[in-house]
């Protein structure tokens, strides 16, 4: 078994034990690949996603550059759906991933689109 993930899988349940998001101030979860990112909003509560964005998305793939700032571009695009929801509020779960280089880029562009964490 590769010790790597195994270990990251352990640090996502730790961190899952204490952030939970509602209705009113959901969860932004953020899944890194090797070539995308992905960005979610969810309402832990009722199981359910509220809206999501990636880097797989046409008007943030077309754009040309490094991963680093098209994951600042997911990250306004998801801010910018929160907002469209009356999402203000949201807890950050960065997915067992050091917070650090992509997964930072997002909550910096989720910050400047508007998004308190």
């Amino acid at each position: 078994m590769n010790t790597k993930l195994v270990q990251r899988q352990k640090i996502r349940y730790r961190i899952r034990k204490k952030v939970s998001g509602t209705s009113i101030k959901p969860r932004l979860s953020v899944f890194r690949s090797n070539a995308d990112i992905y960005a979610q909003l969810i309402d832990d509560e009722n199981g359910v996603t509220l809206a999501a964005s990636s880097s797989r998305e046409k008007s943030i793939a077309a754009q040309s550059g490094p991963k680093i700032e098209k994951s600042k571009l997911v990250g306004a695009s998801i801010a910018l759906k929160a907002k469209d929801l009356g999402i203000l509020n949201v807890v950050f779960d960065r997915g067992g991933n050091l917070y650090h280089g992509r997964i930072k880029a997002v909550a910096d562009g989720a910050r400047e689109g508007g998004l308190q964490f």
